[in-house]
């Protein structure tokens, strides 16, 4: 994973940072400020924040990652005999080591279609708990970003009555607003969730997320938002990406949607890549199959990822 001779697609934070973003620091390097976030330039990212969610009534921090977005935005939000529903490829349930649950919360997991909750899932994990006693309270369901108002819509609605929170995990929310296809923007999500964040660290910034929680009496954490211009890079490249796998024949796991790619392929195909490649096998999909994860990020070489596509098209060509 750490070979420095395969080109990457494990993920969109192998860089450092944009260099607009490098730049900035550098020229404000020696400027003397206030800690704990109430100096100039965090009160500016507030004001942007604001501005971007129609919301000059939000409280905003900010958080240095996102574990620590969802571990502060579920532990503060509900009580400890009250839990959270999540498909089973959610983030919180596999990738956090924990988090959530050494705050006594537990995760009602469901399978997830194309790992997505639906509101049939939602439902179902509800109602299996409320039916006995003693049974951890469902209080929040927990969703990552998509690119469909009414997705979110539903949702809220399934939400609200059955009187539980909604939590959208924003990591790539960048990379969902500059999608092709998006219908939703930031004041949309404001309105139908109860808490959502927004990613910095996945879309080329140097590390933090911005969490933001709709009623300022609950408390918030929120961190910088970037330019979505950072995303359109990965999103046209994941996109171009997934097109060509698809008309060479192969399927995608799950809507190619943002920057990441989910395509099944053969596993002698997958050690070909390997050799000049990073990437991740996401599961077993049947015998001699896999699905593999290509991630785009801001700084995504066009030409690796053209190779890629080269390399799997003179695979199927030597069949």
């Amino acid at each position: 994973m750490n070979d420095t001779s395969k080109y990457s697609f494990h993920d969109d934070y192998s860089e450092g940072a944009h260099p607009n973003i490098i730049d900035a620091l550098a020229q404000t390097n020696l400027s003397q400020q206030s800690g704990y976030g109430h100096e100039e330039y965090s009160e500016d990212a507030r004001k942007a924040n604001r501005d971007l969610i129609s919301a000059p009534e939000a409280t905003i921090h900010f958080t240095p990652g996102g574990t620590a977005a969802n571990l502060i935005s579920i532990a503060t939000h509900l009580r400890p005999h009250e839990s959270v529903i999540a498909a089973a490829s959610a983030h919180i349930v596999g990738k956090e080591g924990g988090a959530i649950e050494a705050t006594g919360h537990q995760m009602l997991i469901e399978a997830g279609e194309g790992g997505k909750l639906t509101l049939e899932m939602i439902r179902t994990a509800f109602n299996r708990s409320a039916a006995f006693a003693y049974q951890p309270e469902p209080k929040m369901v927990f969703v990552s970003n998509t690119t469909e108002i009414g997705t979110y819509a539903n949702i809220a609605a399934v939400c609200k009555e059955l009187d539980m929170l909604f939590l959208l995990d924003g990591a790539r929310l960048g990379a969902a607003l500059a999608f092709d296809v998006n219908d939703f923007t930031l004041a949309d999500i404001y309105d139908l969730t109860d808490m959502f964040w927004i990613g910095g660290t996945k879309n080329g910034a140097l590390l933090g997320e911005a969490v933001i929680i709709k009623a300022p009496q609950r408390g918030v954490l929120l961190a910088k938002s970037r330019v979505l211009g950072l995303a359109r890079h990965a999103n046209r490249v994941a996109g171009e990406m997934a097109e060509r796998l698809v008309g060479l024949g192969f399927e995608l796991w799950a809507r190619a949607e943002a920057n990441q790619v989910f395509v099944i392929l053969p596993v002698a195909l997958v050690e070909v890549l390997q050799r000049g490649f990073g990437f991740f096998v996401w599961e077993r999909e049947r015998e001699g199959w896999v699905v593999v994860r290509l991630v785009a990020s801001w700084a995504t070489d066009e030409a690796e990822a053209r190779r890629l596509c080269g390399i799997v098209e003179g695979w199927m060509k030597r069949r």
